[in-house]
């Protein structure tokens, strides 16, 4: 779960820090005061996007810090390298003016995506964008497959798939008319012949650089080999000849002197290095044969080389050689495609049929699985004050050839109807701004009824509704609750009633500038905040009673769970 966040410098909030608690958080303040902040800061430090929008005024850079259990990430630590403090994870995502950002978890740096997958095991963020999701039924498939558990179904049918779609991209290659068919093994053979005539060979232009170098300063060369030998060894009184001379003056003088018998030693190892550094030298100077024939044979070699590599945009020879071997490959199945197409076209019909069978079996689960999501999601939408809504989940084949696509051969969509008598029907044509809430915050349910992520965090989940309605999504929220963290953004006092923990959010100015303060409230203070959403600013003893009220009445209601 999520222990505390701390917030600086994050649009108006300049330093903000909450300690969050088990079961139901709520997040209260006045329009604008700034209680998306809390969001934003908390999805930023899960591995949501960025920009330099979200640093403060004035600020050079921004922060978010979160301290979560690490519980539900071990895995991750383990591949990411991560060691958890205490059990806990501290994870950091900072902003700055110009844009850059870095993250750490427990101070190891990690990337954004590392950052994401890690938040979506701690933290499962639902706002108004769920809806969005929620009305696109191309969604609908997905949501239906979390819930039907059906990944051994779905894996099978993916890797049929997967052969079929092989199968048919082969048959698109080879499938060439007569016209394309000539001018493309025109082409081929004429690069091939090209390459083939070059005579190409790996290393082969690294060599020739360094030939091509040794041959150019070959004169310069030669006169510091012959220089050289002839100091050494060549000429009289070379460095070879003197130490000789001076080892023989000490060879007779060491018997007098320890000194001048070690550096006779040393002397004599001299004399062997220098007569080797010569022959090595002298072996050097006989090597040095070069003639212009050789210096323009090289050059010539080169040049073809390096026209080859331009003509084909070939980073060296390496490429070219693979360039060969893909065209020599390529005009082999133009010449003999007909036979190629011909296996690939026989196996076309056996591919099509596991792809059918795998995507039956995928069918079948999800057919079982959408009659149990409808008695699951009705029951939910009676708890949220829609007793008579239907939910029903149409599954139907997939339209056009051959009959399967990515997902399957079937086509999914959610209908509902949200009133006795009324026939299901979309649920963007059905479902008010209300309903829509609901029906989201029941799906939700459903689907994260098994759901490992310890902490989900609902964003504005109240809008449209009110009255008994409201009542029943702050019950749905406390029962949801007592088995996972919960986190929500409201304007309503039936659901701040039902929070075990209540935050208010407030905006102040202080020298000509705005501040958002985010602090956790005591019963007084509940009182208060519950009395202002009900009534706004003219908070009365009337009010305040029944505010006191709807606190007693939630905990009442929130004993009987227990």
């Amino acid at each position: 779960m999520l222990r505390s966040l701390h917030i600086e410098n994050i649009a108006v909030v300049e330093r903000a820090d909450v300690q969050f608690r088990e079961g139901l958080n709520v997040l209260t303040g006045e329009t604008g005061a700034g209680k998306s902040i809390v969001i934003d800061a908390l999805y930023a430090v899960t591995g949501g996007r960025t920009s330099r929008e979200l640093v403060r005024t004035g600020a050079d850079r921004c922060l978010a810090a979160a301290v979560f259990d690490a519980d539900s990430a071990m895995a991750w630590c383990g591949e990411n390298g991560v060691e958890p403090e205490d059990g806990t994870l501290i994870v950091q995502r900072s902003v700055s003016a110009d844009g850059k950002g870095s993250c750490r978890v427990n101070g190891v740096p990690v990337t954004v995506a590392q950052l994401r997958a890690l938040g979506a095991l701690l933290v499962d963020i639902h706002g108004q964008n769920d809806g969005r999701q929620l009305l696109d039924e191309s969604r609908h498939i997905d949501y239906l497959d979390a819930f039907a558990g059906a990944e051994r179904e779905l894996a099978a049918y993916r890797t049929a798939y997967g052969a079929w779609q092989a199968n048919e991209r082969e048959i698109a290659r080879l499938s060439l008319d007569d016209e394309t068919r000539r001018r493309l093994a025109e082409s081929l053979t004429y690069r091939v012949q090209e390459l083939e005539k070059a005579e190409l060979r790996p290393g082969e232009e690294a060599e020739l650089e360094e030939r091509s170098a040794l041959l150019r300063n070959g004169e310069k060369l030669r006169e510091a080999a012959e220089g050289a030998f002839t100091a050494l060894y060549g000429d009289e009184g070379s460095a070879v000849e003197l130490a000789g001379q001076a080892r023989g003056w000490l060879s007779r003088a060491r018997g007098w002197s320890a000194d001048l018998a070690g550096a006779d030693d040393t002397l004599a190892e001299a004399v062997s290095l220098l007569q080797d550094a010569a022959e090595r030298v002298r072996d050097v100077w006989d090597s040095l044969d070069f003639s212009p024939e050789e210096f323009d044979r090289v050059e010539g070699r080169l040049a073809r080389l390096r026209r080859l590599e331009k003509k084909f945009n070939a980073l060296d020879e390496a490429a070219l050689i693979k360039l060969y071997e893909e065209s020599s490959a390529r005009l082999a199945e133009i010449e003999y495609g007909d036979e190629a197409l011909e296996r690939l076209t026989q196996k076309r019909e056996a591919l099509r049929k596991d792809c059918l069978a795998a995507a039956a079996a995928l069918t079948s689960a999800r057919k079982k699985a959408a009659e149990d999501l409808a008695g699951r999601v009705e029951r939910e939408l009676k708890e949220l004050s829609m007793p008579s809504a239907r939910f029903v989940t149409d599954i139907g084949p997939l339209g056009g050839e051959p009959g399967f696509g990515p997902k399957g051969a079937d086509a999914v969509c959610f209908r509902m109807s949200a009133n006795a008598g009324q026939e299901p029907g979309r649920i963007a044509r059905i479902a008010s701004g209300g309903e829509l809430s609901r029906i989201m915050l029941a799906l939700k349910t459903v689907f994260g009824a098994n759901d490992p992520v310890p902490t989900a965090v609902f964003d504005e989940i109240d809008t449209g509704v009110s009255g008994v309605a409201a009542s029943r999504v702050g019950e749905k929220l406390a029962l949801t609750g007592r088995h996972r963290q919960v986190l929500c953004v409201s304007h309503l006092p039936q659901i701040a009633a039902m929070a075990d923990a209540q935050y208010l959010i407030e905006k102040r100015e202080k020298a000509g500038r705005t501040y958002t303060t985010v602090d956790e409230l005591d019963r007084a203070g509940r009182r208060r905040e519950i009395a202002r959403l009900t009534g706004g600013d003219n908070i009365t003893e009337t009010t305040t009673a029944s505010a006191e009220e709807q606190l007693a009445a939630a905990d009442a209601w929130k004993q009987k769970l227990v």
